[in-house]
Formats: structure tokens, sequence, C-alpha cells
């Protein structure tokens, strides 16, 4: 489905079937995780929603499908943000809502916010590799999500802070557990956003 300006590709997706896919030339409530705003000038972004069935690495594996649907040098930070360089480019939102999840991507193409990155390549090509890709990872097995999303981490190996709830903890990122988790010096974390020191 593909329509001009919504308020968010997710609040369309949300009341479409397992399989749908929404996209939009512009949002007006666009958003990010922990309720963040997400804003780009009409046509500028990739602003797509699938319709998926839930899987608990499926932020991890629509990570893993952006990255190599943008290609290199694109890397992945912990838990959902596409990286060009140290500056991002794009992330991922998961909803789950009545059995489905709404699968949200959204990529910077041909404008950047201050200190942002921009991928500059087409749209409807960039959105066609995403749509491949997404139902290779989507469906792939837990260890293969895993060991790929290792391979493009930008966070794995670095000293990081991680903010849970107004606490900050500081080490290094060293692995990702079986469920996605985050493990900075031996303590796991599900949630938070992280900064690389």
């Amino acid at each position: 489905m593909r329509l001009g300006s919504v308020t968010s590709t997710q609040d369309v997706a949300r009341e479409l079937p397992v399989g749908s896919i929404v996209i939009a030339d512009h949002q007006t409530a666009g958003r990010g995780r922990l309720e963040r705003r997400w804003d780009a000038p009409a046509g500028t972004a990739l602003l797509v929603s699938f319709v998926l069935t839930p899987n608990p690495l499926l932020s991890l594996a629509a990570g893993v499908a952006a990255a190599e649907a943008c290609g290199p040098p694109v890397m992945l930070k912990w838990p959902n943000d596409l990286l060009l360089g140290d500056r991002k480019l794009g992330g991922i939102l998961v909803e789950t809502t009545q059995g489905k999840a709404i699968c949200g991507v959204g990529i910077n193409l041909s404008w950047a916010p201050d200190g942002a990155a921009q991928l500059n390549q087409p749209r409807d090509e960039v959105f066609e590799k995403v749509r491949e890709k997404i139902a290779v990872w989507t469906s792939a097995p837990p260890e293969r999500i895993l060991a790929r999303w290792r391979e493009l981490s930008a966070s794995l190996g670095r000293r990081v802070r991680v903010d849970v709830s107004g606490r900050a903890t500081e080490g290094v990122a060293e692995d990702i557990g079986p469920a996605g988790e985050l493990i900075v010096d031996g303590h796991p974390f599900v949630a938070g956003s992280i900064t690389h020191l």
C-alpha cells in the first residue's frame, strides 16, 4: 500500500493482516524507539512498515536486512540503528500487537537532520532491496541472524554507555545473547539506548 502523507506507517499497518506493506512519502507523526520523533521532508526518506509474524529476534533480523539492503559500509548499532560512518542513517521500530509484529524501517535517502547521514540512493531501489532482504532474514534461523548481526555490528568490541530508565552503565560491548540482549562487561541488557564512547 503506497500512501502520500500519513501520521505514521506503523499506525496504518497495525490494522492490516500479516504480509501487508505500507510505504509513505511523508509522516506527520513518525516515531522511533522511546517515543522519539522521526521527521523528514516529504519524499526524502524510505518510510515503510511490514506486517510480520512475531519473532523475538525480529528487530535484529530487520536491522540486518536493512543494512544489507543499503550496502557496505552501513553498520548496526544496538539495538536498532543503522550507521553510516559514526552517524545515524536510519532505524528499526518493532511494535507487537494482536499476534502480529509491525516492523517499521526508516532510512534517510536525500536529506538528513544535523549530525545524521543520508544514503543518496533512489527510494524505489532501496525499498525493493529492503523488501527482499526482510523476507530472507525474518525467516532465517536465530543463530544465522545473530551471526550476521555480529558481523555488521558497530557496537561490539567498543566501550559503550547503556542508559536504562535513567541509570547509566559503562563497559565494553562484548557480545549479543541468544535473545538479542547486549552483553556489556558480562551483564545482559535487554533494553535501553547506548552511546559509543
